[in-house]
């Protein structure tokens, strides 16, 4: 399937933060040296991307800009340096652009330019729009392949039901980090948000126990309930944290030997204890993986006499998206509404969900829009 590029596509252009977004008309993106132009089929939509492109969070970014975040569509067009990837070809786009030269320098395309020099660079004068367009440029590493017959044909996800990917990758970019096997035990806390649920199907998908930890006993049931719809024989046991450490030490304890734990703790719960239970409840030569924003320290001591390895993790790697994907591939996840509700929006109708998407939050729900 070839495509013949328009003169002008339609985006949702941010032309300063005090104005707004408007769809415009606006010059269809060329491919050159290591691009790829991306036909957008479904866009991302963050629960707080209201706030981003409001001014609420503050974050650093040039305008005007298009919006956007990771999503899937087709090849449109190639630069002269493609080898495997094809036109027409069905694709996951990734938001998280790095330097070619110095791989540490990142920033999330059409979010946050990460304040760092090479970033705001790049951001600014190479990679600047995102995908909330008709077309798309980015780098040709972003552009991950999907097997369209085998997800949309044998196992029948939507392309819009693939979007889901973009919550269930921040998660396994941790898991693989800290190489979470089959069998093993792992705390994932706080579950119930949208990256800590995912951090739990996930987990469930490569063959883990989780222990789901939160402060809801109502969303602990819920997330329980969705992960066993999907996966009757999953292996998971829920945790309501009481905020008294040695309680919920002892509460985890009482589960057996745990392995490693996963954190996703929010900004708002960065002075919670709960992650000094969890990683004083692990085993002998456990392992964490820390996502989120905590604050508090761990007991000290307590990895020292453990053997404790406690490694931060920003986001995944490439490799780990591919591998991904062959997890997916396989049928090891759900599917239909056990796998992910998705509220799906056309670009008219974008304020709507931007403000769907601050509510429709947690385990197995996303905001799209469909291009």
């Amino acid at each position: 399937m070839a495509f013949i590029l328009p003169v002008q596509h339609l985006a949702l252009q941010l032309e300063s933060v005090e104005a707004g977004f408007q769809i415009k008309k606006l010059p269809t993106p060329q491919p050159g040296l290591g691009s790829a132009i991306i036909r957008i089929e479904a866009a991302g939509v963050l629960s707080y991307h209201r706030d981003v492109y409001n001014g609420g969070r503050h974050y650093s970014f040039p305008t005007p800009i298009v919006g956007g975040l990771s999503a899937i569509g087709r090849i449109a067009a190639l630069g002269p340096d493609a080898t495997a990837l094809k036109e027409g070809q069905l694709i996951y786009v990734d938001c998280v652009i790095r330097a070619r030269d110095e791989p540490d320098t990142l920033f999330l395309s059409a979010i946050h330019d990460s304040s760092a020099e090479g970033s705001k660079k790049l951001m600014r004068d190479v990679w600047r729009d995102g995908t909330f367009a008709e077309f798309a440029r980015f780098p040709l590493e972003n552009c991950i392949p999907l097997d369209e017959a085998r997800l949309c044909g044998s196992l029948g996800y939507s392309i819009s039901d693939l979007m889901y990917m973009s919550y269930l990758l921040v998660p396994f970019g941790g898991l693989r980090d800290i190489k979470l096997e089959p069998g093993e035990t792992i705390v994932v806390s706080p579950a119930t948000g949208g990256y800590g649920g995912a951090g739990v199907q996930v987990a469930i998908a490569m063959g883990a126990r989780v222990i789901a930890m939160g402060r809801s006993e109502e969303k602990l049931a819920r997330l329980k309930e969705h992960v066993l719809n999907g996966s009757p024989n999953a292996q998971i046991e829920t945790m309501k944290m009481t905020g008294d450490e040695a309680t919920d030490l002892a509460i985890l304890k009482a589960f057996g030997t745990i392995d490693a734990v996963l954190d996703f703790t929010p900004p708002q719960a960065s002075k919670s204890l709960h992650l000094r239970s969890a990683t004083s409840a692990l085993r002998r030569n456990g392992r964490v993986s820390l996502m989120g924003f905590v604050e508090q320290p761990v007991v000290p001591w307590t990895l020292v006499a453990n053997n404790i390895a406690m490694k931060g993790k920003l986001m995944y790697e490439r490799t780990d998206m591919i591998h991904f994907v062959k997890l997916l591939e396989r049928g090891l996840f759900p599917r239909g509404k056990a796998f992910v509700d998705t509220k799906a929006f056309e670009l008219n109708d974008w304020k709507a969900a931007l403000d769907i998407a601050a509510e429709h939050t947690g385990i197995g729900k996303q905001v799209v829009l469909n291009l």
